[in-house]
């Protein structure tokens, strides 16, 4: 008979065998704080134009070299509870604002390090939690007096060139000012009159080869396709577009047809033949000199599109498809029919060429207004190339925050001392515990100068002190000088490196949920995975394979 094991009373002796369950400040709370510490830790250094790249292999073996926050935490797939929170508020960032997930991380990492040292001096988790609250809301009341700009007119190439470059030196430092270009082209030329501006409107089409200065923008849209016919290229093109495939209808009935001699044999081909040549006649008639189809071409249409000199292209993408629908103006039709005008789409041509060693069909539209406009971007190897349609990511995100709100803050650090300084008076005049909190929640603005300091070789002390020392003059513009020599200051407005104001209204809202969600953990309570034992790791005891 089994002997009968009686479990340790108390909390464990609910759940089932296998079941986890910490509590308490040094189990769980401190824990949390621990695991959320160390992925601010791993981002910090990658933060800034002088941040550290990551080099991150995910689960399919694909290598990423980066130091954008919001792709390394998309491929490392955090696994811990409470770093996920953080990581969830990093991504919120993300789809929010486009921008400035780092920000997230570094920020809210430094709250829940400087919550510890509270917690250990004795306070309570509801004392630091409101006092974090109240100085966020303080936080977010002075930001915007530290509104230093607006955009005046975003349709305007030099003036957004200006204001989407240092959202782009974070991540492509050297390269900001031929990037941010052409990003800027290539949002001004798709910005509609009723102000609505799509991020999906910017396409990126990567091409292997040349170098990063050969990339350029085109009023239309780049497939990395070869055409299917003769033709390669049209000028004034009429395009009808067809999701289905380039080939004879068949019907939806099976059955058997009994030939019974060569001419049958002949004359059942030829009326296959014919009801296709009609078929492509009827389109080429209709006026249309392109033909746009979502599925496979069949060899005799091809030779009846050849005859009538239609272009022929196919796409494999659905999403494509719809896309060139949109920048054409035309209607995808769902079965082989000659298109009527209004169903026909219309660009100034449609060519095939040649970019480095890729074949590409250009729909280009002369027209400024077009709805679509792609960046070719050019690079020696697909990481570099990964990287860069990332930073055209963030540009182009910085132009779409831009439409929603002109406001600018300056940038490099400088409107985090502001803060940090105000918010440090107003913990002054607080008479409760929570005053400890709110100086605390001021102090975690100095991780921001701190890590942009410390990726650039410069001591973070001596830049934060001399930080606040320009900031107690009332010069509230000044940020740190990464191009300077050690701890040196410039004022961010002369110098055109400046911040939206949502990116940085958004970011501590998060980052001080998602701390403030971390403390009021006090339990943690893991049920035993679901699934049977785990199949064996290598074959170590099994026979050769003949």
């Amino acid at each position: 008979m089994a002997l009968h094991v009686p479990k340790a009373p108390g909390f464990a002796q609910m759940l089932k065998d296998g079941a986890k369950h910490y509590s308490g400040l040094e189990e769980a709370v401190f824990r949390n704080i621990q695991a959320c510490k160390e992925l601010a830790r791993t981002t910090r250094t990658a933060y800034g134009p002088n941040g550290m790249n990551k080099m991150v292999i995910n689960h399919l073996e694909k290598l990423f070299v980066t130091n954008d926050a919001a792709t390394i935490l998309r491929e490392l797939e955090v696994q811990h509870p409470a770093a996920k929170m953080i990581v969830m508020a990093s991504h919120m960032q993300e789809q929010e604002v486009g921008d400035g997930t780092n920000f997230v991380l570094v920020f809210a990492g430094a709250l829940l390090e400087l919550a510890e040292e509270l917690l250990k001096m004795g306070l309570s988790v509801s004392e630091v939690i409101e006092g974090y609250e109240m100085a966020c809301r303080k936080a977010l009341e002075i930001l915007p007096e530290c509104v230093c700009s607006s955009a005046k007119d975003l349709r305007d190439v030099g003036e957004t060139t200006a204001l989407i470059r240092s959202a782009v030196m974070s991540k492509q430092y050297g390269n900001e000012d031929f990037l941010a270009h052409l990003i800027a082209q290539a949002c001004v030329s798709i910005f509609p009159e009723s102000g609505n501006f799509n991020v999906d409107n910017v396409r990126i089409c990567k091409i292997l080869g040349c170098g990063l200065m050969s990339s350029s923008v085109l009023h239309g849209m780049v497939f990395k396709k070869e055409t299917e016919g003769d033709i390669t290229s049209v000028k004034d093109a009429k395009i009808a577009v067809f999701s289905c495939p380039f080939d004879c209808t068949v019907t939806e009935t099976k059955g058997t047809v009994l030939i019974k001699n060569a001419e049958e044999l002949l004359s059942f081909s030829k009326g296959e033949e014919d009801m296709m040549e009609a078929q492509v006649k009827a389109i080429a008639e209709s006026g249309a000199n392109v033909v746009v189809t979502g599925g496979k071409v069949a060899d005799m249409a091809l030779h009846y599109a050849n005859k009538y000199l239609l272009m022929v292209v196919r796409l494999n993408s659905k999403w494509d498809l719809r896309r060139l629908c949109k920048t054409l103006g035309a209607v995808a039709l769902p079965r082989l029919t000659a298109p009527t005008p209004d169903e026909m789409g219309r660009c100034d041509s449609v060519c095939l060429s040649e970019v480095g060693e890729t074949q590409v069909v250009v729909f280009k539209h002369e027209k400024e207004d077009g709805a679509i406009s792609t960046l070719v971007i050019r690079g020696s190897t697909e990481n570099l190339m990964d990287d860069i349609e990332r930073a055209v990511d963030d540009g182009v995100n910085t132009f779409k925050v831009l439409v929603r709100d002109k406001r600018l803050l300056p940038g490099a650090g400088a409107t985090e001392i502001e803060l940090a300084k105000q918010i440090m008076s107003y913990g002054e005049s607080c008479p409760g515990l929570e005053q400890y909190a709110i100086k605390k929640f001021a102090e975690a603005f100095e991780a921001v100068p701190r890590a942009l300091a410390e990726n650039s070789g410069v001591k973070g002390n001596e830049l934060i002190s001399k930080l606040y020392a320009v900031h107690h003059e009332g010069n509230k513009n000044m940020g740190f000088d990464i191009e300077g020599e050690g701890a040196a200051l410039k004022d961010m407005l002369e110098a055109g490196i400046l911040d939206p104001y949502l990116v940085k209204h958004w970011g501590i809202k998060l980052a001080t949920n998602a701390a403030v969600t971390v403390l009021r953990v006090d339990q943690i309570i893991m049920a035993k995975p679901a699934g049977g034992p785990k199949a064996p790791q290598g074959k170590k005891d099994w026979d050769e394979e003949d």
